[in-house]
């Protein structure tokens, strides 16, 4: 009798009852290894598909540095975390100068308070309404790039000023097209697990292509 668990489809084989021990690690080896070929080749297709939007995201968001713009950063579940790596790679880079950046998920306080007295939808919105300022820059990263409370924040931010920044998955979602996304990198996959991969990438390569771009201003 096997268990139907939801993450059976992961690895079918453990529900088996597989006998052989040399076996059934020789199908954890192939199933990792066909991930990790998988991640790869959707990053290098993600960086491909996405460098033009990259490199005028990252050209923008240095002017604004330099003039001294602020980052914020907003996202849920597994994208508040990524959200936090990405403007920590900001404010405490291993190389380079550090940059204003903060993301609206680090503090559970203000989250908390805002999902309880204003709603949940809100909670990033109203952060931007009480920190942000015309020329910041405004991140939401999501895998469907639909979520409400990130649209309500995009919208906000767009209406004050920010350069805002969708990161998405699928097919870019509502971020996609949206007046109140000024460059959206959209990850076409299906998978929530490859999208998130990708998006670190992508993170990692705006904060590379920015940190150029202010080296080069600078010595300009």
């Amino acid at each position: 009798m096997t268990h139907d668990e939801p993450t059976n489809f992961l690895y079918p084989f453990l529900d088996a009852r597989e006998a052989d021990p040399e076996s059934l690690l020789a199908d954890l080896s192939a199933s990792a290894q066909a991930k990790a070929a998988e991640s790869l080749m959707l990053r290098r297709a993600t960086l491909a598909a996405n460098a033009e939007p990259l490199d005028r995201a990252a050209t923008e968001m240095a002017r604004r540095f330099a003039s001294g713009a602020r980052m914020f950063t907003f996202g849920n579940g597994g994208s508040c975390t990524d959200c936090t790596t990405l403007a920590q790679l900001f404010a405490r880079p291993p190389i380079g100068r550090p940059l204003p950046a903060w993301s609206l998920t680090a503090d559970p306080a203000i989250l908390t308070a805002l999902g309880n007295d204003v709603g949940f939808e809100l909670v990033f919105a109203r952060q931007l309404i009480a920190r942000a300022q015309a020329g910041d820059i405004a991140i939401a990263m999501s895998t469907s790039g639909s979520s409400p409370n990130l649209l309500a924040a995009l919208a906000e931010a767009s209406r004050r000023g920010l350069y805002t920044i969708g990161f998405a998955g699928y097919d870019g979602g509502a971020f996609a097209n949206n007046p109140n996304v000024d460059a959206c990198l959209v990850v076409r996959s299906q998978s929530v697990h490859r999208i998130q991969e990708s998006q670190a990438l992508l993170g990692y390569r705006l904060w590379l292509l920015v940190h150029e771009r202010g080296d080069r201003g600078r010595a300009a």
